[in-house]
């Protein structure tokens, strides 16, 4: 009787609770992780619909399917879903699921924090959502919620979206604590920081912009409360205040937000490339630095969205020259993941296709950026399809596909199954052309002077608004294909090695596939993946 009671009592400390308790109550690290990914697919899906509603408008000129009202609810809310629902909770995921794998670590340092955090989401995005629904509409100007639109001019819904944006800050920043916690407390002994794998190097940088810039968003939402219900004028010109600080506040959380969106992106590319080009990846130290450089210049340049406001000239000229600077550490990666590839012997599994997918479309991107950043010549690209072009190249093939990168790397670790490689191939492509056919006629259409977030369109810019359309489309479909892989991959398939593949190196691969529900009982003794042999095989 006395062991049966043990072995009772230990299954309930070292096993997961059975049902949906398991998931209502857990604090455990690889279960939050699970939830944070599939709540980001989701929402992936639920702001894609709101993307191909977007483009089936834009399919002709003319007004087709959704009066102008909607349209702009729709472009506001597919913004914030894709940033703050999307892409933010996918990285958080992937960080709760490998930073305790990847330095050893039990499980993360505030457990239970962890659990609150994921939870606040679901109700910050139906409260979100719930806004579509009511009286005179949900949020309709823009995912920047330019004030006075957003205050004087806004629907009364608003102010569910303010109480959901603080939701999730709240959740951001509590998240970005945990990181930082895990990551200084809870390493494996004899591991140093700059021993560290670079996406752990990258989620504890991106930790320090959540924490610093999160505030900033929740206050530049509770400005816009006041002014709404209790009469300030913070950016009413008419009260002494000034439509343009809402600009400069916002986007001085706005520019390092987007980092925060590409640095676990870089973390995941600079994990991938060298496992399929079999060396150990080149220049490491500058990596960490460029990643560190990144995060600080970020905020230093966040009124290269505003060169149209009309600001001095030597503010102008300072925000070209450092939104110019910040290409260089990008630039270092960039060199860093070519020299990586440079003769190693490479091969092109999925998650490696996507990595190179993101190095090339995403340099693309930034190119487009360093256009945006000469301050003359952005009067021209300003609020234009070339700018919606521009974001959607980092942002897609950046976030995104670093995400479907880490998905197909790591899926087969998390679940002990080895997915179907020539569905995912036929994803890969999918999606690579569907990307390109969606974004890249839109730098033409911006040139040619299209207005963004506009239902109806001259007629010159019909055949690539057609074009863009059926590459949304293409784009969007595709990810049924992923997420039918996924599926397939978790519930069935071939049993993945401990390795998975022939390349990998680093703590998580010395576990078994899948891991067991508590990482490392015993903290591992670490030593670096490099020192026996130069190629980390």
């Amino acid at each position: 009787m006395g062991s049966l009671e043990q072995s009772v009592h230990s299954t309930g400390h070292h096993g997961p609770a059975t049902g949906i308790t398991r998931w209502l109550y857990t604090t455990n690290h690889k279960d939050i992780g699970t939830l944070y990914l599939f709540f980001s697919l989701t929402m992936f899906f639920i702001g894609g619909c709101m993307a191909l509603t977007i483009r089936a408008e834009l399919f002709q000129p003319g007004l087709q399917l959704v009066r102008p009202e909607f349209f702009n609810q729709m472009t506001t809310s597919h913004g914030l879903i894709m940033v703050f629902g999307a892409v933010m909770p996918a990285f958080v995921g992937l960080a709760n699921w490998l930073i305790p794998m990847m330095i050893g670590a039990p499980d993360m340092a505030l457990p239970r924090m962890n659990n609150w955090s994921f939870w606040i989401l679901p109700f910050a995005f139906t409260m979100m959502l719930s806004t579509l629904l009511m009286e005179g509409g949900g949020p309709n100007f823009g995912w920047t919620f330019y004030a006075p639109l957003s205050t004087t001019y806004a629907p009364p819904s608003v102010t569910f979206f303010i109480f959901a944006v603080h939701m999730m800050g709240i959740s951001s920043i509590m998240g970005a604590i945990n990181v930082i916690a895990t990551i200084l407390n809870m390493r494996a002994p004899g591991m140093k920081l700059m021993d560290m794998p670079l996406f752990v190097w990258t989620w504890l940088i991106t930790a320090f912009l959540l924490i610093a810039v999160m505030p900033v968003l929740a206050g530049v939402v509770t400005m816009m409360l006041m002014d709404i219900h209790f009469g300030t004028s913070f950016f009413d010109a008419a009260g002494g205040g000034d439509p343009v600080l809402f600009q400069h506040v916002f986007w001085f959380f706005g520019h390092p937000e987007v980092y925060i969106m590409i640095l676990p992106a870089f973390g995941v590319v600079s994990e991938i490339i060298p496992t399929f080009a079999r060396k150990r990846l080149f220049g490491y130290t500058s990596m960490v630095y460029a990643t560190a450089s990144i995060a600080i210049l970020s905020f230093i340049v966040w009124a290269h969205h505003m060169f149209a406001v009309g600001m001095p000239l030597a503010g102008e000229l300072f925000f070209m020259f450092t939104t110019m600077l910040i290409a260089v550490p990008t630039g270092v990666k960039v060199f860093n993941w070519v020299a990586t590839m440079y003769r190693g012997s490479m091969t092109f599994e999925t998650p490696m296709l996507f990595a190179l997918a993101f190095v090339v479309l995403f340099t693309i991107g930034g190119f487009s950026g360093l256009m945006l950043a000469i301050a003359p010549a952005d009067f021209q690209y300003h609020d234009t399809y070339f700018v919606v072009a521009h974001f959607h190249y980092v942002l897609v093939p950046g976030s995104i596909f670093a995400l479907m990168a880490a998905t197909y790397f790591w899926l087969p670790k998390w679940t002990g199954h080895m997915y179907n490689e020539s569905m995912a191939k036929l994803h890969f492509w999918l999606s690579f052309i569907g990307v390109n056919i969606t974004f890249f006629p839109m730098h033409f259409l911006g040139l040619a002077g299209m207005p963004r977030r506009i239902p109806d369109y001259a007629l010159q810019f019909a055949d690539f608004n057609m074009v863009a359309t059926f590459g949304a489309f293409l784009f969007g479909f595709s990810q049924l294909v992923f997420v039918y892989n996924i599926i397939s991959c978790i519930r069935s398939g071939r049993q993945a090695t401990d390795r998975v593949w022939e390349g990998s190196h680093g703590l998580e691969w010395t576990l078994p596939s899948p891991p067991p529900y508590h990482s490392f009982t015993e903290p591992p003794v670490f030593t670096h993946p490099y020192k026996e042999n130069d190629r980390g095989v």
